[in-house]
């Protein structure tokens, strides 16, 4: 299937609400996140990685409700970031665990990124599992995380994320 389906379209009209921002404070790290609109309406997920406390990771995810994707095969993101290295992560059920993950280099001009389900891997808190890659059966929650290893001031733009 060619055609793409809309997860989520930023426009001056979002509701950024419906994105979250889960920083390594959870566990004690000092890391800052912040999800807006800028004035072309795309959404901007920018802020600090620290690595302080244990620290080392920002991530903003959107929960879908449950829909059926085995009628396609890839993520199709498009985005305008900083030359850093990204994941873009889904989970197939809102009660899973892991997530499945797949790492990108961002570019300072706009890219499309397609991101072919069965390349995403099984990962908890960071670590790899030997489970199958994602399987592209459900879909019930998208994010993005930088998780680099070193400190640093990250800005990735979004346009959209959709399905082919």
């Amino acid at each position: 299937m060619s055609e793409l389906k809309p997860i989520f379209e930023f426009n001056k009209k979002s509701n950024i609400k419906q994105w979250h921002i889960v920083n390594d404070d959870v566990m004690g790290g000092l890391s800052m996140a912040l999800m807006q609109l800028n004035i072309q309406g795309h959404g901007v997920f920018s802020g600090h990685v620290s690595l302080d406390n244990n620290g080392g990771f920002c991530l903003v995810r959107h929960d879908v409700e449950r829909i059926p994707v085995n009628a396609f095969s890839a993520f199709v993101i498009r985005i305008k970031g900083d030359g850093k290295k990204y994941a873009f992560r889904c989970k197939s059920g809102e009660h899973q665990r892991h997530t499945y993950s797949y790492d990108f280099k961002s570019s300072k001009e706009w890219q499309t990124i397609e991101i072919p389900f069965n390349e995403m891997e099984a990962v908890f808190r960071g670590e790899e599992l030997k489970l199958p890659n994602y399987h592209g059966d459900y879909l019930a929650q998208i994010a993005i995380i930088i998780k680099n290893g070193v400190e640093e001031d990250f800005t990735l733009e979004i346009e959209s994320i959709k399905i082919r």
